[in-house]
């Protein structure tokens, strides 16, 4: 199998797994035990802290762990409305993840006010925008570090002195799908509030975390135990923290992503040279998306079958975010960018990890020149 989907999930890294299975087995304590197998679960518990931290450039009193990016994102918007009644306005894009999305549409039909950002042609935002959405009452923006279909960077650094500057407001960025592929360092900035998922970057699924700057108080958003410093209850998933800490571990090396590059690279420039009804959503300046993605449209082809004949052939491949995969509609992302209907429902995202190979990819080119061949056939 030819796995392109890293986007969605990656594979969990041999050396996690291995990290993992002794919490399984043999040291199964509860880390809030006062016993000797209880300590081992603490200890182990805060030694993954300790790498989360060092992978964003936080300090470990600054992050708690979570069940996923989902939460996490729910939480920092949730938390900053909570935190002050009076303000009940959100700043948010038009782009983001249907964790913070449709959150914040449902927020907004339950009497909250959202300001949606535009993005251009090219998914990039216009931080003049920004600067005139913040007000008095603004609770937080919400802004993606990169976004999960078309690996448009964008510049939360900048937003968030924004933010600062015109506002009262809380900063939360989505890192989730940025982790692990391009450097992290928020001690340099002004973002309150960051989330991460492990399953992301070759930790387990289920496990993830939020940066919370030291002197942001959020409130929990569940009611239970004092775990996580009394912030977020339920006994800690000891061998998922285990994983995420050992996942941190191995991607704070980026050097691999300069290859994962090249081979995002050479697919991209392949597909784009070989088929003439091939397009690139997103930035073209590639220093301003992920190394590892690429979104391309076959316009007058259907992107749903194209990821159903490379299924076939054994290439995973996917039409967008995985969230949303089942709503056969053009994707929310490319609506956004005002990508024409006959482009956004012939786009196939390609996401590459640590795992592909230059073999690979010349096999991907050869399987979609046959399968863009029998698409246009049965078209004409």
């Amino acid at each position: 199998m030819i796995y392109f989907d890293n986007n969605a999930t990656t594979r969990v890294a041999p050396e996690v797994l291995d990290a993992m299975l002794p919490f399984l087995v043999k040291s199964f304590g509860n880390p809030s035990s006062g016993h000797a197998g209880g300590r081992a679960a603490r200890k182990a518990v805060e030694q993954a802290r300790a790498s989360v931290a060092n992978l964003l450039g936080a300090d470990s009193s600054e992050i708690i762990f979570t069940s996923g990016g989902t939460e996490s994102d729910n939480w920092a918007i949730m938390g900053a409305l909570e935190r002050d009644p009076d303000k009940r306005h959100i700043v948010t894009t038009r782009v983001e993840h249907e964790a913070v999305r449709r959150l914040c549409e449902k927020l907004e039909r339950n009497g909250c006010d959202v300001s949606w950002l535009d993005v251009d042609e090219h998914g990039s935002l216009d931080l003049d925008q920004v600067h005139d959405s913040l007000r008095e009452d603004t609770a937080v923006v919400s802004v993606m570090l990169a976004n999960n279909e078309t690996g448009v960077l964008f510049p939360v650094e900048e937003v968030a002195e924004i933010v600062k500057t015109r506002s009262g407001a809380l900063m939360h960025v989505d890192g989730v799908n940025a982790v692990g592929k391009i450097p992290i360092d928020l001690r340099r900035g002004s973002i309150d509030m960051f989330s991460l998922s492990a399953h992301k970057f070759h930790g387990p699924k289920g496990i993830g975390a939020i940066y919370i700057r030291q002197g942001v108080l959020l409130p929990p958003l569940f009611s239970g135990g004092g775990q996580e410093g009394g912030t977020r209850p339920g006994t800690e998933a000891v061998h998922q923290i285990v994983g995420m800490g050992a996942a941190a571990d191995l991607v704070k090396d980026l050097s691999e992503m300069d290859r994962v590059r090249t081979l995002r690279d050479k697919l991209e420039a392949g597909i784009l040279q070989k088929f003439p009804n091939s397009s690139l959503n997103g930035a073209t300046d590639k220093s301003r998306r992920l190394p590892n993605t690429s979104n391309i449209s076959f316009e007058n082809v259907n992107g749903e079958a194209i990821v159903a004949l490379m299924d076939q052939a054994e290439i995973c491949v996917s039409t967008g975010s995985a969230c949303n995969s089942a709503d056969h509609a053009p994707s929310a992302v490319l609506q956004a960018m005002n990508i024409p209907y006959a482009r956004a429902m012939g786009s196939v995202r390609f996401s590459l990890g640590r795992y592909n190979t230059d073999d690979e990819v010349e096999t991907t080119l050869k399987v979609m020149s046959e399968i863009l061949s029998q698409l246009s056939s049965f078209s004409a």
